[in-house]
């Protein structure tokens, strides 16, 4: 007990040495509050109108937003192929938002949709940009107080929603099990993706959401008989592709540079080896040596070891 409190001072200090006042300390909970609050609400809103595939698909657009305010605003390095994905992963959501035609209930959902990852970017560069790189007691102590908020601030909304028509609430018909289920895996999931980052690197982490697209499309298929064609599979597609060159390391063409000139290097040296037969060009002196591809001429030369 007295060093869960000894790590809780000390996480504070930190936050007061950083220029942080109390009352800035809880404004910013509060404002990171508000955001998630509000991803979690629109991207749920959107499950009852559109598949779940399709939600996931335009959530992993947030990574592209996340980049692009990254740029912005945490002034990270200019990648011209990540400006690639990002044009996919809008193109990808284009066909998405017409993939029922001209129809305004999917229109205005993948509108809501997007809000959500716009949203999520916005919490996730702030937060760096906020507390930068933090330790695992300081991110422990930042999300008990936005979950103390969440639960003793952020409750009138439900009443709000209720009394002006906005949600029904019948329960009688609530299904406990799924709801159950589905907050545990929500709960799970915020954990890895919160305190992740203090044991593993940031892109295993966001790599999650792209196998999370396939499998969650196995599981509309095979039990809610979704099908996926033509638009649909290619905006979804779109948003993957782009998905996975948002990722690309900054440094990727220099990556890309070595793996082909060692190829090439291979490859030549390969077709001289063909060319010259057991002769091989040396290539500090430029000369041909022949190679030995027979062991038992060297063992001939050595004598054999008499045992008496």
């Amino acid at each position: 007990m007295q060093l869960n409190i000894l790590y809780v001072f000390e996480s504070i200090q930190q936050f007061m040495e950083r220029g942080f006042s109390l009352l800035q300390f809880f404004t910013r909970c509060g404002l990171f509050c508000i955001l998630w609050i509000l991803s979690n609400y629109l991207l749920i809103y959107t499950i009852r109108k559109l598949d779940t595939t399709v939600v996931i698909a335009l959530f992993a657009c947030s990574v592209s937003f996340v980049y692009l305010l990254s740029w912005v605003v945490l002034h990270q390095q200019f990648v011209g192929i990540r400006i690639v994905g990002l044009i996919l992963c809008n193109t990808g959501t284009a066909l998405l938002a017409y993939m029922d035609g001209v129809n305004r209930t999917t229109l205005s959902n993948v509108l809501i949709a997007m809000i959500a990852c716009c949203a999520a970017a916005i919490y996730k560069v702030f937060y760096k940009r906020t507390l930068g790189y933090t330790t695992f007691a300081q991110t422990s102590l930042f999300f008990t107080l936005v979950g103390f908020m969440n639960a003793f601030l952020i409750w009138p909304m439900v009443l709000l929603l209720y009394f002006t028509g906005a949600e029904t609430l019948s329960w009688t018909h609530i299904p406990w099990l799924p709801l159950s289920g589905a907050a545990a895996l929500s709960l799970n999931a915020n954990i890895l993706g919160s305190f992740g980052l203090c044991w593993t690197y940031e892109i295993f982490l966001t790599l999650g959401l792209l196998f999370a697209i396939p499998f969650s499309a196995v599981i509309d298929a095979t039990i809610y008989k979704v099908s996926f064609i033509e638009m649909k599979l290619g905006g979804i597609l779109l948003i993957m592709f782009g998905f996975v060159i948002v990722l690309l390391p900054d440094n990727w063409n220099q990556y890309l540079a070595n793996i082909l000139r060692s190829r090439l290097a291979k490859w030549k040296r390969n077709e001289q080896l063909k060319k010259n037969g057991s002769r091989v060009q040396d290539t500090s002196t430029a000369q041909l040596s022949r190679l030995r591809h027979t062991k038992w001429k060297s063992q001939m030369m050595i004598k054999p070891k008499l045992w008496y």
